[in-house]
């Protein structure tokens, strides 16, 4: 009796979309047509912006960590580099901490019970995607933490934060990631108050969130990045040309490789705009 009710109640359902479809104007054949191809040749025609540094010995980094060094994959029995012109190929050996350049924060980061990076779902790596631009805040206060009433704010022009979004914080620091490395690094920075980072992951429900500088936070004992982290989240560092991305509306594509038991690692970012 149950599964007759529950049937009766779909096909009720379906009807009555039908109706809406038909009186707006959409055929359903129109409305069924969910197919990847269609999704691809509507992303194909948008726009795309890299939200990702190139990164390099040179790229600033926490100095904790020190500078990446690439040199020249070797053979390891002869310890001779291979080249072109004697091998047929040439290839780069990379040595670096994981956290370097744009980057991956996973829980396990944090917390020695969180998710690594291969526990990550894929189905997180691509997210709907909203930009707080905190930079007309920094004219009166340069290193202005976002907090819930700027948020709010946002909210009143934009509309709510929408769940299982990805939120980004964009200050213009990328500015400087090539142009002056020393500022870039500067401390303090503008950044997330801890308040805000608690009301979007629990009153909003985000998925995760990313930023232009190293770290999530100015305090002593990273407040902010040690919450989300151990309370699951992931995060991305060193975010680039958020600038270009709209407060709402876009898509972020965000990947890493896979390593096991992984705990950072440079990853590419890009957003798909409306």
């Amino acid at each position: 009796m149950i599964r007759k009710q529950s049937t009766v109640r779909f096909n009720l359902i379906a009807a009555a979309l039908s109706l809406v479809l038909v009186s707006t104007g959409v055929s359903a054949a129109f409305a069924q047509n969910d197919s990847l191809a269609e999704a691809y040749r509507i992303i194909s025609s948008k726009r795309f912006v890299d939200l990702t540094h190139t990164f390099s010995p040179l790229t600033p980094v926490w100095k904790g960590f020190g500078p990446a060094t690439f040199s020249l994959a070797a053979n390891p029995q002869t310890g001779r580099p291979y080249t072109i012109a004697r091998d047929g190929f040439h290839a780069f050996f990379y040595s670096m901490v994981g956290q370097y350049g744009t980057h991956i924060d996973p829980p396990a980061h944090f917390d020695p019970n969180g998710m690594t990076m291969d526990e990550i779902p894929v189905k997180q790596m691509i997210l709907p995607l909203v930009v707080f631009n905190m930079t007309p805040l920094l004219k009166k206060d340069p290193n202005h933490a976002l907090t819930v009433a700027d948020i709010r704010a946002w909210e009143r022009k934009h509309g709510r934060v929408p769940a299982g979004c990805f939120a980004a914080l964009r200050t213009d620091m990328d500015k400087d990631w090539t142009s002056d490395p020393k500022r870039f690094k500067r401390y303090p920075f503008p950044a997330w108050s801890f308040e805000a980072i608690k009301f979007l992951y629990e009153r909003r429900g985000i998925v995760a969130n990313g930023h232009e500088s190293l770290d999530t936070d100015t305090s002593k004992d990273l407040k902010s990045e040690k919450w989300l982290l151990r309370h699951g989240h992931w995060q991305i560092e060193a975010m680039a040309h958020l600038d270009e991305v709209p407060a709402t509306g876009a898509l972020i594509v965000v990947t890493w490789p896979k390593p096991k038991h992984g705990l950072g690692f440079p990853a590419r970012a890009f957003a798909i705009l409306p």
